[in-house]
């Protein structure tokens, strides 16, 4: 967990010395949680300059603001409170209205942001489901056909649920990308996506992903590793 935690704050500092700011994507799940506790923690807060890093998520569940499975929930908890990081920091999705509503103010929101330049961030973080599902790029839905970078909204059957999600092609603009997967049970996904063969990106949606090494990361546990 250190390991990607110096990883961010050598990108932050990189990135806010070319550009004057960090635009750093957040993943929801249990592992970052530990990740963004980390961060907030005495060794870490004062090595990144928070006034200057501005927060997004890949994706995010079409529930209230205040609904316990948000995943901006989770990091407001864990990770802007403890850091007092301003509001205007901070972009969450709003899902005041219908989905392609909350995706289509939340892709306007990223745009503005970046003004001219194009959407760019600095770095994505992105956790794996069992089912090789990343972001809300969940298998055979029809978000995975994308070929714009774009924000769309999704109904996942599988959880029976709408999920607002960064599209591939916008993830694999980033700067860089990081994996953080933990858990046996997400062993086999993790097989599938770096070294299986059989099956496509439909079934395994994480193999839509860049593979770069110079840009994508990944940061296993023993049990998410033990097939490779």
């Amino acid at each position: 967990m250190r390991e990607l935690a110096n990883a961010i704050c050598r990108v932050a500092a990189e990135s806010i010395a070319a550009r004057d700011q960090f635009n750093f994507v957040l993943s929801g799940g249990s592992s970052p949680k530990q990740l963004y506790t980390l961060l907030a923690s005495k060794e870490y807060r004062d090595q990144i300059d928070w006034n200057k890093t501005y927060f997004f998520f890949g994706d995010e569940r079409y529930v209230p603001e205040h609904d316990p499975q948000r995943n901006s929930l989770m990091a407001q908890e864990t990770l802007f409170d403890p850091l007092h990081i301003r509001k205007s920091n901070i972009f969450k999705v709003d899902t005041s209205g219908s989905p392609k509503e909350a995706a289509e103010r939340y892709e306007n929101e990223i745009i503005s942001h970046f003004g001219s330049s194009p959407a760019k961030f600095d770095l994505i973080l992105l956790g794996i489901g069992d089912n090789a599902h990343t972001a809300s790029l969940f298998p055979y839905t029809s978000v995975l056909t994308e070929t714009i970078a774009a924000i769309k909204s999704v109904f996942v059957e599988e959880v029976n649920m709408f999920r607002i999600t960064m599209t591939a092609p916008m993830i694999n603009n980033a700067r860089h990308i990081a994996f953080l997967v933990f858990g046996k049970d997400k062993a086999g996904a993790v097989f599938e996506i770096l070294e299986g063969r059989a099956g496509s990106a439909d079934k395994y949606p994480a193999r839509l992903i860049k593979s770069d090494p110079q840009k994508v990361q990944w940061y296993l546990d023993k049990e998410a590793a033990s097939l490779l």
